[in-house]
């Protein structure tokens, strides 16, 4: 299995550029982590922050858990849970509201509501649960660097294999809303169910608008099909 982790250089950086965090509002991606149209898991996909890569952060919800980014030109939302700012030494997720990082305060308001919005809303509005995001309430760092999940993800002995991918992409299913955002390493609620796929060791499902393959030992995302 492929996981993307952030290299000590790139580490390095990061808590070198803490104070500079501050003044520019900027964070970086500790996992590929899609942009969306709006601050919800229903919201349309608009683009990826590569993992390792630093995004503008205008600012962050009082009240949940995202922030509005700006990134290769385009503007949405990403979920603060795998952005990652430097605090002590340490990548820590913006979700933490750490005191040393000044971001903003920013409302958001929905003017061009369509009717697919309200569909999209009412169905995240009855999820059956939340992902378990790696990244929420502890150092980032030292997570992605040393593993993700401490190690959890990180040895799933089970990599997808074309044949696999082309499985999930040529047999969708109904999609499940959970809260939190669809990332490698965050974990799946047992009572989401999952598919069958011709490789021993690996299900899928549909989560958020994205087909995913997990771990049948973790329940954890190994792999986001984009």
């Amino acid at each position: 299995m492929s996981i993307t982790k952030l290299g000590m250089a790139s580490i390095i950086a990061l808590t070198a550029a803490a104070p500079a965090f501050a003044q520019s509002a900027e964070a970086i991606a500790a996992t590929d982590l899609n942009i969306r149209s709006g601050p919800g898991p229903q919201y349309e996909i608009l683009g990826v922050i590569p993992a390792g890569q630093s995004t503008a952060v205008d600012g962050c919800l009082a009240e949940a858990s995202w922030c509005k980014v700006v990134f290769d030109g385009k503007t949405g939302w990403s979920s603060a849970d795998y952005l990652a700012v430097g605090v002590q030494d340490q990548a820590v997720a913006l979700s933490t509201r750490p005191a040393t990082v000044e971001v903003n305060s920013v409302t958001y308001e929905n003017t061009a509501k369509t009717q697919a919005d309200q569909n999209a809303g009412a169905a995240a509005g009855a999820t059956i649960g939340a992902l378990a995001a790696y990244a929420v309430g502890g150092p980032i760092g030292g997570i992605v660097a040393g593993g993700i999940l401490g190690g959890a993800a990180g040895s799933a002995a089970v990599e997808p294999t074309t044949e696999t991918i082309t499985y999930v992409t040529t047999n969708p299913v109904e999609t499940v809303y959970l809260d939190g955002e669809v990332a490698v390493g965050a974990v799946v609620p047992q009572n989401v169910t999952t598919y069958e796929v011709p490789q021993d060791g690996l299900r899928y499902a549909t989560i958020n608008g994205q087909a995913v393959v997990v771990d049948t030992q973790t329940n954890a995302i190994v792999q986001v099909i984009r």
